[in-house]
C-alpha cells in the first residue's frame, strides 16, 4: 500500500511524462492549424484557426492532394499485406519455437534479435541494387519483403513467450480426442493464443506502417511510396511558403489511425504483453 507522498510523488512523475511524450503531438497538432503567415511568429496555438493545410493535402483542388492520398493508400495496403504475412509466418515459428525441440532452436532465436537490431541504413544501397535488376524496385512487393525483416523477427520474440504460456496437456488432450496435430494447433492452440496475436498484429503494423528508410530509398514514384516518405516531397502553396502546415496536417492524419486502434484495442494490447512477459 503507497503512501500519501509515495501517490504525490508517483503523480507529478506521471503528469511530466505525460508532458514529455505528449507535447510534440499537441504542437504538431496546433501547427496544422496554423496559417501560412503564422509558423514564423513564435506563438503556440494559432492565432485564426484554418483547415487550409488539411485542404491542401485532402481538398479536390489541394496542391499535395495527389501525393497525400495515393501514399496514404500505398501505406495502409503495404503495412497490412505486410502484417498479414508476418503474423501467419510467425505463428507457425513460435509455435514450433515453444514446442518442438530440434538442433539451431537457440540460433533461430538468436539469428532473428541479430536482425532485428541490425541497422537498417547498412543494407538499402545493395538491397536498391538487387531491386532495381530484377524489377522490384518502387512496387509493393520490393517494400513488402524489405518490412518483414522489421517485423517478422519481433513478431517471432512476441509470440514464442506467448505460445509458451499456453498449457502443452490442451494440446494433448485434443490429440487423445481424435485430433491431428494441425487440427490441435489450429482448433486448441490458436484460439487461446488469440490475445498475442493481436497484440503482435498491431506492433507489426506500426513498425510497417512509421517505417521511412525502405519508403524514401526503395520508391521513386507514387506507385508505392507510403506517407512518411511522402511527407518530404510536400511543397507549400506557393515557392514562397514553406510546407510545415501540410506536413503537420498530414502527420495529425496518419496518426488518426494508430491513436483509434490503441484506444479500442488497448485491453487487448495489455493483456497479450502481459500474458507472454512471465514464465508460468
Amino acid at each position: 500500500m503507497m503512501t500519501t507522498r509515495q501517490r504525490v510523488v508517483w503523480g507529478v512523475i506521471l503528469v511530466l511524462v505525460m508532458v514529455w511524450a505528449l507535447f510534440p503531438v499537441v504542437s504538431i497538432f496546433a501547427t496544422s492549424f496554423k496559417l501560412p503567415s503564422e509558423l514564423n511568429i513564435g506563438t503556440f496555438w494559432p492565432k485564426t484557426w484554418t483547415t487550409t493545410n488539411y485542404e491542401q493535402i485532402l481538398g479536390p483542388d489541394g496542391s499535395a492532394r495527389d501525393l497525400f492520398l495515393p501514399a496514404l493508400r500505398n501505406s495502409i495496403g503495404i503495412s497490412l499485406i505486410s502484417t498479414a504475412i508476418a503474423v501467419v509466418l510467425a505463428t507457425i515459428a513460435a509455435y514450433a519455437i515453444a514446442r518442438l525441440d530440434f538442433p539451431g532452436k537457440r540460433l533461430v532465436l538468436t539469428t532473428a534479435l541479430g536482425v532485428s537490431i541490425f541497422p537498417v541504413i547498412s543494407i538499402v544501397t545493395p538491397l536498391f541494387n538487387v531491386w532495381r535488376n530484377i524489377g522490384l524496385y518502387d512496387t509493393w512487393l520490393g517494400l513488402i519483403i524489405p518490412y518483414l525483416s522489421l517485423t517478422l523477427p519481433i513478431s517471432i520474440w512476441t509470440l514464442a513467450a506467448f505460445f509458451r504460456q499456453i498449457p502443452w496437456e490442451l494440446e494433448q488432450a485434443a490429440q487423445v480426442d481424435g485430433a491431428t496435430s494441425w487440427q490441435a494447433f489450429r482448433k486448441a492452440i490458436v484460439p487461446l493464443a488469440a490475445p498475442g496475436v493481436f497484440t503482435t498484429a498491431l506492433i507489426a503494423f506500426f513498425i510497417a506502417w512509421n517505417d521511412f528508410v525502405y519508403g524514401i530509398s526503395l520508391t521513386s514514384t507514387s506507385a508505392a511510396r507510403p506517407v512518411p516518405a511522402a511527407l518530404a516531397f510536400f511543397t507549400g502553396a506557393s515557392q514562397f511558403e514553406e510546407p510545415t502546415g501540410a506536413i503537420s496536417a498530414a502527420a495529425v492524419v496518419v496518426t488518426i489511425p494508430v491513436v483509434i486502434l490503441v484506444l479500442l484495442f488497448q485491453r487487448q494490447i495489455v493483456s497479450g504483453l502481459t500474458q507472454g512477459a512471465v514464465k508460468g
